[in-house]
């Protein structure tokens, strides 16, 4: 399985890598829900059917607003 490096900033200011297996390049969305996932383990599981809907990339938009994560890029990984 191809794997993924997903480069973003945490919410004090590092710029990290998390590396992820996909079987195709991870869209920001499916991005931002496996880096969630990786670091608010409880978040993650908390429906965000409040954003579904009226807005584009919900997971993506909230690790923005509310814990100030900014996904970068992602990049495969030979």
């Amino acid at each position: 399985m191809p794997k993924w490096g997903i480069t973003f900033v945490d919410e004090h200011g590092v710029q990290t890598v998390e590396y992820v297996d996909c079987e195709q390049k991870p869209d920001l969305e499916k991005a931002a829900q496996l880096i969630r996932a990786k670091l608010l383990p409880v978040p993650a599981e908390l429906d965000l059917n409040d954003l579904e809907g009226r807005t584009n990339d919900p997971t993506l938009k909230s690790l923005k607003d509310q814990n100030s994560i900014q996904i970068l890029g992602i990049h495969a990984i030979s």
